[in-house]
């Protein structure tokens, strides 16, 4: 499994796809957070929180994970390199894993840099060192499960096919609607229980700086459910 997770960083860091997705992550946020004039601007807000930070992330990382994860195993099934990786010692799960925390440790990546959004806030606050801390820990905590959780749906839609771009849009649409679909079905009235249903809820849970056992599980068994499919796919190759 290190093996494939050292592979899947080298051939990040080899080319510019790696760079470019953390380049874009931080432009874009630095962008809306501190340049843009509006509502996420956090210096027009005048509230000293980084909640406009975590609204706009997830909806990043719902274009953001599966630009990352759609050549996972898409292009090797384009090379024809999957039977020469299945030959390997190595088991379908150890080279799942593999890729998933290869994706996932590329996205902690570009997120640390970030940690400067909070420390620029305590400083610039009124008065300093004003920044609700529990929240903050809880909303990035929070990032990093709604991440494991892309990433795995990402990598279950890699598998669809050896054209990247039909990976992409599958691994877009099927995040969306884990994401925000059932909050939207919700707010149709159809059933106020649906909530509970999609990622959404259950971040913004954690993103209230209370770290809840059914969020934890409700995160962990999404992201081991795709992990699992991903699986019974490859192993059906």
């Amino acid at each position: 499994m290190i093996a494939i997770l050292r592979k899947e960083l080298n051939s990040f860091f080899a080319s510019p796809i790696g760079y470019l997705v953390i380049a874009v992550f931080l432009v874009i946020n630095g962008l809306f957070l501190w340049v843009f004039k509006g509502d996420f601007n956090i210096l027009i807000a005048g509230f000293a929180d980084l909640n406009s930070f975590f609204f706009l992330s997830p909806w990043f990382f719902l274009f953001l994970i599966p630009a990352i994860t759609m050549r996972s195993f898409s292009d090797e099934y384009r090379l024809g390199t999957i039977e020469i990786l299945k030959t390997k010692p190595l088991s379908t799960f150890q080279i799942v894993m593999g890729k998933f925390f290869g994706a996932l440790v590329l996205i902690v990546l570009a997120l640390i840099p970030t940690l400067i959004y909070a420390y620029s806030i305590i400083k610039l606050g009124n008065p300093p060192y004003n920044l609700d801390l529990g929240s903050t820990v809880g909303a990035y905590i929070g990032l990093l499960f709604l991440a494991s959780a892309f990433t795995s749906i990402g990598l279950f839609t890699s598998t669809f096919s050896n054209n990247q771009i039909v990976a992409f849009i599958v691994a877009v649409i099927i995040s969306f609607f884990m994401f925000y679909g059932f909050e939207a079905l919700a707010d149709l009235n159809i059933s106020e229980s649906l909530r509970s249903l999609g990622l959404y809820q259950h971040f913004k849970s954690i993103s209230r700086g209370v770290i809840d056992t059914k969020d934890i599980v409700y995160f962990l068994s999404i992201t081991i459910f795709f992990l699992y499919l991903t699986q019974l796919k490859l192993d059906k190759e």
